[in-house]
């Protein structure tokens, strides 16, 4: 029993089985008892809709190496039920099996598959799914490989004239910032003159790999323009210009000296060798050269040679005269320039001067001179002192080791530097005298002078280079000055540079990391080396890893007043970290974070996963070590054995990646697996698999599902079914169906050959007959089990829909509804119409009659006011068999509904009728209007009454008015004619002509929006309105969308989504409706796609100019259906955090706060949605000082010389770098000395340097915005020829 009581005469009866055939009944109950019931026929629960068509191809787009985003168009067919959603698949190509990429149900067009594998190729099918399951799938794609888009380069930056003349030009650039995500294989130079428009490839089709290209063969004096383009693989990228224009002409240069470290010295030569002054020089024109001696004539045997590009003396022989000083003088048109060398030639000495005999006493005379003008190089040694007698020519020696000692007072000592101060005490340091006048120095005496005192007071004498003076008084101000001190005299005094203020000096902790980096080898020991300073003394803390470092017999820490060491013995990979050593005094902390590796065999692969078995291979896959060792993994060994066994086999030792597939193994036989890493140190512990047995993977499929009948006549069947639950683990191959009778116990199998659908078509039975199905899958295992027997169904053709349902009236809290009757009834009458209405958008739908409603009109009650409702009518026939539901009405709002009454007359009766007494005259007409109108005829104003030769038959619709006329002559009145309609004294008035063909602008899944145009003749009366007309393409039968609207545009609602529409428009006067406008554009009912675009102008596409330090935004206006998502892009930099991103529905801007070199470049605006994709860069210009050089390198090592080289700054920031400040220090010093701030070349040589001492250097860029961003050297460079 469903309900024992009942009060109505209807009842909805629900939990039912799909498929099953049931049988009801109904008894009558009163106070006397129960009575007789009444058997229904067999009626199947099942729904009136089959699973949806494929979709189209899935279309790819956005392909990376881990994803690729996939589109589809919808099914055509949508099975009779609204498409639920969508179900992807992709295959690999090395694959069998078909996997879903979506793990939740898809309601988009559109799905960005990821986890794929890089170099992989995939393809990739969609289903459909609706209430009745999933349909069928798509046509796969092709095969798409999983890999980075590529695209061609960007253009180069910072392209510049390096050199000119009169048939060539050079020029130089730098990397472009975006690559295209291929490597840059090459640059194209292209020229023109500067009058043409044709450009000329200077370079190889293929490109150059540097980026400096020197242009040849050019005219003279004539004026030529540059550009550049960059090439990758994917073809020539977009081109920069060279600012502005060239001559080719001779370059004026101003004369350049460049001197070798040596000459810059003391140049020594021993006395008869060979003097060779080589000098590099520059200008052009080619400058005139001049050698001259400051003190002296040049030699007669001087030799001069003169080139283009260097000049140089060579004097053979040589001897003491030609000690002293050479100058180098260069003139042209530029200016002129001078140099000087100084050489020295290592010969004996010249002879003293001014000899002068004093005292002269009977047995001794004193004598004296003066030292030789010439030394010959080194230090006088003593003197030979001889006599002759004036009558004799020969002298004799007097004296041969006469040694005397010259000597004067000695230099002022070097820089003096303060080095440390307290509230007492001043510790000062300088530098020994450039010459200690040729005596020893013997001590040092430091004087000092209080602020505001005129005397200088001695404060300490010391014999070091370094004094510290205590006893001076806090706060107070003092000078300090060093005087040197020989057995000669003292030197001049050199003043400490500024005055010091006597006080405590404090500095907040400051580390000086040497390395960021420690590697080691296993077993080796460590040495962490950290220097600091600070005042107060910091205190040092380590830590490991966020831990506190713990001490142990391995792990020391040695701490200094200036440094903190680590010491790490036998280092093992339980040392690997990061180490964190932190400052703390009064003043502040510094902490510093340093990464220990150590170099050792890898740790072993983890979590062996065994991805996919079949007969004869297995694919594995694994994790890679936690711990590398160090360094890369180079390979993995993977080895197997058969588990009966206990010998390995090795698969292969040279896997690169983290998964392989086993091949070659027998069928049915237990492996066991075991793996290991292996890097440069040494091969991993192995770890072992579980046992897997080679076996394919799948048995016969399932049961399919849900048989049942979709569609039945008296002469065929349609039978559909749904596909298994479980394939099995392999595509089913196809399918098996068996029939019966439901009468029958006996199953006839139906189909021939195996079917590929999941439908058939079953002919060749009797009608009236009650039919049952069940189906079979297959894959390649074999045949599954059967499906569930259908539900029986009558060989019987169905009953159509009622058509044309309409609205009629609409008030506060009701509808009134029109219909047509079915055209095809299924072989029975049709016995009544059950009409069904719900609330839109989420109501159910609800049966409105509950008797048996014969008639094809209905009032739908109690309504509520404002709300919006749909409506549909069911016919049923006397085989108790119900048909679709009809088209609904669309959404309609029930509120007071009031459309003037409105009469359409054929045109003949607005003009004169004329005809025979006796006659039947019939007049028809078609109303409209809300509420229905009240309809009257009337004659000479007097309303016409029915009588017995008038007849007046009204609908709802029409109404017809019937007469006989009459005529009168001599012998009297005949009957009455019909009276000719009313005419009125006016203009003649026609029916207006048409619109212009409508255009669609705007379109929903159940909605599409119209507009027209006003028509171009209104018949002579105002146009009042007019009325939309729509049907379905594959239809003949127009709907009516709107009856009368005064607008000229109109939103056309109820359509069904994904059917194709055509729409025409008709215009209404008083003297009735126009014939129909042009059909519109056929046009189906979706959401309407519009591809993203820019609304930008052409200022907007030039580079943006900002200065430093400024803010600047950047507002992009777009449009497109649906709104698109908007994201910011800039190569490197992730703009998220950079930038302020501000997104609405029509335009995007970007801020960027304090901008700075690095915020120069290319950014890119991408809008994406269903309907496309497009992209916009903008570039942005920030006039900043350039970034720092970079590949800074120290080459040619020598023992007291270096040379650093660098290449132009990736960066130049707003303007050509012009100038470099080059700066060295010691290891030892924290502190820079500046070598030269004037160096225009990319290369400088450093002289005088120690041997053996280690250096770092820096190099600086400087354009017209200021001095940017220095290069350090990373390492300490020894000088002794050899890399530290």
């Amino acid at each position: 029993m469903v309900e024992p009581k009942i009060q109505a005469i209807s009842y909805k009866i629900t939990k039912l089985l799909p498929g099953n055939e049931y049988i009801f009944r109904v008894t009558a109950v009163n106070k006397y008892g129960v009575g007789e019931p009444l058997e229904s026929e067999p009626v199947v629960a099942r729904n009136p809709f089959t699973t949806p068509s494929a979709p189209s191809t899935p279309e790819a787009s956005a392909i990376t190496k881990d994803s690729i985003v996939l589109t589809w168009e919808r099914p055509e067919d949508n099975g009779g039920a609204e498409i639920d959603g969508y179900i992807l698949e992709k295959r690999d190509k090395d694959g069998i099996r078909w996997t879903k990429c979506n793990k939740k149900r898809l309601n988009d067009l559109r799905f960005r598959c990821t986890g794929l594998t890089e170099g992989h190729s995939y393809e990739f099918r969609v289903s459909a799914e609706n209430a009745a399951g999933v349909g069928k799938p798509s046509a796969p794609t092709q095969y798409i490989k999983a890999c980075d888009a590529t695209y061609p380069p960007g253009p180069p930056n910072n392209p510049k004239v390096t050199d000119h003349s009169s048939t060539t030009v050079s020029l130089s650039w730098s990397r472009p910032i975006y690559d295209g995500g291929a490597q840059i294989t090459g640059y194209v130079v292209e020229m023109k003159e500067a009058a043409d428009d044709e450009w000329v490839i200077c370079t190889p089709y293929t490109g150059v790999q540097a980026t400096h290209y020197t242009v040849k063969q050019l005219k003279e004096n004539a004026e030529y323009n540059f550009r550049i383009c960059a090439v990758n693989c994917e073809g020539v990228g977009e081109h920069v210009d060279l600012p502005g224009s060239v001559i080719a002409a001779e370059k004026l240069e101003a004369p350049e000296i460049e001197l070798d470290a040596d000459l810059r010295k003391m140049v020594n030569v021993r006395a008869t060798a060979t003097l060779r002054l080589f000098v590099t020089i520059r200008g052009k024109p080619e400058p005139e050269v001049r050698w001259s001696k400051a003190d002296g004539t040049l030699n007669e045997r001087a030799q001069i040679e003169v080139t283009s590009s260097y000049t140089m003396l060579v004097i053979e022989n040589v001897d003491r005269f030609d000690t002293g000083k050479y100058v180098l003088t260069l003139e042209n048109l530029s200016g002129s320039k001078s140099a000087f060398i100084n050489v020295r030639v290592l010969d004996s000495p010249s002879a003293p001067t001014n000899l002068e005999v004093k005292d002269v006493k009977r047995n001794s005379v004193s004598i004296s001179w003066e030292p030789p003008l010439i030394d010959g190089g080194a230090k006088i040694s003593h003197y030979i002192v001889e006599k002759r007698e004036q009558k004799r020519m020969a002298f004799t020696s007097v004296c041969t080791n006469y040694q005397v000692k010259v000597s004067e007072a000695p230099l002022p000592p070097g820089k003096v530097v303060l080095v440390d101060v307290t509230r007492h005490t001043v510790t000062l340091s300088w530098e020994k005298p450039d010459h200690d006048g040729g005596s020893k120095i013997t001590n040092y005496i430091v004087e000092m002078q209080p602020k505001g005192d005129d005397k200088w007071t001695v404060c300490s004498e010391v014999k070091a280079l370094e004094a510290t003076i205590d006893g001076l008084s806090t706060g107070e101000e003092y000078s300090f000055r060093v005087t040197a001190v020989n057995d000669k005299g003292k030197s001049d005094a050199k003043p400490l540079a500024a005055p010091v203020v006597v006080k405590d000096i404090t500095l907040a902790p400051i580390i000086n990391l040497l390395f960021n980096t420690y590697s080691v080898k296993a077993g080796d020991d460590l040495k962490i080396d950290v220097p600091f300073k600070g005042r107060p003394q910091p205190e040092v803390s380590w830590k490991k890893d966020g831990h506190v470092l713990k001490q142990t017999t391995r792990v020391n820490v040695l701490n200094s007043k200036t440094s903190s060491k680590i010491l790490i013995k036998d280092a093992t990979k339980d040392d690997v970290g990061k180490y964190e050593i932190t400052l703390t005094n009064s003043i502040g902390t510094s902490t510093a974070e340093i990464s220990v590796i150590i170099l050792d065999k890898p740790g072993p692969p983890s979590n062996i996963k065994v991805d996919e078995v079949s007969a004869d291979f297995i694919c594995l896959s694994w994790d890679a070590p936690t711990y590398d060792g160090g360094c890369q993994i180079n390979n993995y060994v993977v080895e197997k054995r058969d588990t009966t066994t206990t010998t390995w086999q090795i698969v292969s030792a040279t896997v690169a990646r983290t998964s392989i597939k086993v091949s070659r193994l027998n069928q049915g036989t237990e492996y066991q697996f075991r793996i290991a890493a292996e890097n440069r140190y040494g091969k991993s512990h192995a770890i072992d698999s579980a046992p897997v047995v080679a076996q394919y993977p799948f048995e016969p499929p399932g049961p399919p599902t849900n048989v049942h009948v979709a569609h039945a006549t008296k002469i065929g069947m349609l039978v559909e079914w749904g596909r298994p639950a479980s394939d099995g683990g392999s595509p089913v191959i196809g399918y098996h169906i068996e029939c019966k009778e439901q009468s029958s116990i006996l199953w006839t199998k139906v189909n021939r050959g195996l079917l590929a659908e999941n439908q058939f078509k079953m002919t060749g039975i009797e009608e009236g007959l009650l039919y049952q199905f069940r189906v079979y899958a297959e894959n390649i295992a074999g045949i599954g089990p059967c499906s569930k027997t259908s539900d029986p169904v009558a060989a019987r053709d169905p009953c159509e829909p009622p058509h044309s349902l309409r609205v009629t009236n609409i008030t506060r809290t009701s509808v009134s509804l029109f219909w047509e009757k079915p055209e095809v009834y299924g072989g029975a009458k049709i016995t009544g119409y059950i009409v069904e209405r719900k609330e839109v958008p989420n109501g159910r739908w609800l049966k409105c009659n509950f008797t048996n409603l014969q008639d094809t009109f209905y009032d739908v009650t109690g309504l509520t006011e404002d709300v919006q409702y749909d409506f549909r009518v069911i016919a049923k026939n006397s085989a108790e068999q119900l048909s679709v539901p009809s088209e609904s009405t669309g959404p309609v709002t029930v509120k007071d509904d009031v459309d003037p009454p409105t009469i359409i007359l054929e045109d003949k009766f607005r003009q004169l009728v004329v005809i025979k007494a006796g006659e039947i005259i019939r007049i028809d007409a078609e109303i409209t209007g809300r509420p229905l109108p009240v309809v009257s005829w009337s004659k000479d104003g007097k309303e016409i009454e029915a009588k017995a030769r008038c007849e007046i038959t009204s609908t709802n619709f029409t109404t017809t008015l019937i007469f006989r006329v009459f005529a009168e002559n001599a012998a009297g009145l005949s009957a009455p004619s019909s009276p000719c309609p009313l005419t009125k004294a006016e203009d003649p008035q026609f029916l207006p002509s048409p619109p212009a063909k409508p255009k669609i602008i705007d379109s929903t899944k159940t909605t599409v929006t119209l507009s027209w145009n006003k028509p171009l003749f209104d018949g002579g009366a105002p146009v009042t309105g007019y009325r939309v007309e729509y049907r379905k393409t594959l239809d003949d039968e127009w709907i009516i969308g709107v009856h009368n609207t005064k607008n000229t545009e109109f939103t056309v609602v109820g359509l069904t989504p994904g059917a194709e529409y055509v729409f025409v428009v008709k215009s209404i006067n008083k003297i009735g409706v126009s014939e129909p406008s042009p059909e519109s554009d056929k046009q189906v009912a979706k959401e309407r796609e519009e591809e993203p675009v820019f609304d930008i102008s052409n200022e907007m596409r030039k580079t943006l100019i900002v200065k430093d330090g400024s803010s600047f935004t950047m507002t992009v206006p777009f449009r497109g259906k649906p709104i698109p998502s908007v994201s910011w892009t800039k190569p490197d930099v992730d703009l998220r955090v950079r930038a302020v991103i501000d997104t609405t529905d029509t335009f995007t801007s970007i801020t960027l706060e304090k901008a700075t070199r690095n915020d120069s470049g290319k950014y890119t605006v991408t809008l994406s949605s269903v309907a496309g994709t497009a992209s916009l860069t903008l570039s942005v210009r920030v006039l900043d000082s350039p970034g720092p050089p970079s590949n800074i390198e120290v080459k040619d090592v020598t023992k007291t010389s270096a040379i650093v080289t660098w290449d132009t700054p990736e960066n130049e920031g707003g303007g050509p770098v012009k100038n470099y400040l080059v700066d060295f220090r010691e290891a030892s010093k924290k502190g820079w000395t500046r070598l030269t701030d004037t160096c225009h070349r990319l290369t400088y040589k450093v002289t005088d340097l120690q041997e053996g001492g280690v250096y770092y250097f820096r190099v600086t860029g400087e354009n017209e915005y200021g001095v940017g961003v220095p290069a350090e050297t990373k390492e300490g460079t020894k000088i002794s020829g050899t890399e530290f």
